[in-house]
């Protein structure tokens, strides 16, 4: 792999921190790129290859929680976070941030794959509103063996474990219960 494949990315306003892991970092064939301030990364163009950011909690401009939480919007690199003055709080909400940014990136991918079902398939979360696959068939005026195929296909292209997995996906995913099995008095 090149250097031009991949950088590492340091946030810090300490040139020393940012010159000796940089140095090391190129010893390996890594290319890493430095800037002193939150701002200077923001602003900067960075090229689309596979990235992490090794970010200093204290900058001079915005802490680097801030920053995280700023870039976090976007689709940001893997965050490693360095300090010199570090504590229990901000550590704790660092992880947290980083819990949030994983449930986002795993929303999205679900509402990736969402968006890959053909339009019989979106109509098959009936099945997880409650009714059963007679009701559910009868709805969309197929047979309930002819049910069974694009029911199976969603649990796969939603990469639900289980009914149950596919019920917590769809609540998720926002996707409005608007069928029951007890409404009507069925």
């Amino acid at each position: 792999m090149t250097t031009d494949n991949y950088v590492v990315f340091i946030v810090d306003d300490d040139g020393g921190i940012t010159d000796a892991p940089g140095e090391l970092l190129e010893i390996y064939g890594m290319r890493a790129v430095a800037f002193g301030s939150a701002g200077e990364y923001v602003t900067a163009e960075k090229s689309d290859v596979p990235a992490c950011l090794i970010l200093d909690v204290e900058l001079p401009d915005i802490n680097g929680l801030e920053l995280q939480r700023h870039i976090a919007e976007g689709d940001p690199p893997p965050i490693a976070f360095i300090t010199g003055d570090g504590d229990i709080p901000s550590s704790v909400h660092a992880m947290k941030d980083r819990k949030k940014r994983s449930e986002r990136a795993e929303l999205s991918e679900l509402r990736h794959r969402y968006l890959e079902l053909t339009p019989r398939e979106r109509e098959v979360p009936l099945v997880v509103s409650g009714l059963l696959n007679k009701q559910a068939a009868s709805g969309l005026a197929i047979s309930e063996v002819t049910l069974q195929i694009p029911r199976r296909n969603v649990m796969q292209k939603i990469a639900a474990a289980s009914l149950a997995d596919h019920v917590l996906k769809a609540e998720r995913l926002g996707i409005p219960i608007t069928h029951s099995r007890w409404a009507g008095g069925q």
